[in-house]
């Protein structure tokens, strides 16, 4: 009797913990099939839910700027961290995998035979947030997309008008790869898993109420991830190991 309401006890914590993971999922492309674009590239995403960003070809960086200087981190403009995943080059062979099956576009799979590098953050707030890659001139050449626009509240910051100001700008690549609002993983699959070891130190903006995490990139490597204003941490790879342990417990109460 004693195990059997272990195993119960363990089967609820399981319901649980899949319960809180199961938000809405926001799937962008990066740099599909060699283009310069984000896709979609306008998102309005609720307060809770999370926008993952699969880099599926090319060398490319999620970055965020503020409205009126586009193309360069918001950090040179605002006291906020901002987005910034860092570059995520692709091997030339996955991208062509990726380009091949069309299927990576909705996030239920990677490409033939191969994962692909992914960043997530987890929207916190309806606050729009304007985003670029800062690769080059891309930027300048319509790499950019925005989250949750509000043209209600301010009807000139548009995507558009934001991308007529991006094509005018000077690109600043920003130092490291800090993030006021995401988490990422080196590799993973078009369902968010991850893999990869993670290390080094963090900083956060006081205001954000977040609390950091780090971000590997496609080599191995980690590089530091402190968290933003609008956003929140989303770890797939913690997620994934929280709901193996649980699940082996339970099924370890099942044998006694």
């Amino acid at each position: 009797m004693h195990y059997t309401n272990l195993l119960f006890a363990g089967l609820a914590t399981l319901s649980s913990t899949m319960t809180v993971t199961a938000q809405k999922t926001h799937v962008v492309s990066v740099g599909y099939n060699g283009t310069l674009v984000f896709s979609p590239n306008k998102i309005s995403a609720e307060p809770g839910e999370a926008i993952q960003f699969q880099f599926v070809a090319g060398n490319h960086t999620v970055t965020q700027s503020t409205f009126d200087n586009p193309c360069q981190p918001i950090a040179m403009h605002s006291n906020v961290t901002g987005i910034n995943s860092g570059f995520m080059p692709v091997a030339a062979g996955l991208a062509a995998a990726s380009a091949k099956d069309g299927k990576s576009m909705n996030g239920t799979t990677s490409g033939h035979g191969g994962n692909v590098p992914v960043y997530t953050v987890m929207v916190k707030n309806k606050n729009p947030m304007w985003l670029y890659c800062a690769q080059g001139k891309h930027c300048q050449n319509g790499m950019v997309m925005v989250v949750n626009e509000n043209p209600s509240s301010n009807a000139t910051k548009s995507l558009q008008n934001y991308k007529a100001l991006a094509a005018k700008a000077t690109t600043i690549v920003p130092s490291g790869s800090g993030s006021d609002s995401g988490s990422g993983s080196g590799s993973g699959t078009g369902s968010g898993t991850g893999s990869g070891s993670t290390n080094g130190s963090t900083t956060t903006d006081p205001s954000s109420g977040t609390t950091p995490s780090n971000s590997t990139s496609p080599s191995g490597s980690s590089t530091a991830v402190p968290v933003t204003a609008g956003a929140g941490v989303l770890s797939a790879a913690g997620t994934t190991s929280m709901f193996a342990l649980v699940a082996g417990g339970a099924v370890a109460f099942l044998f006694l």
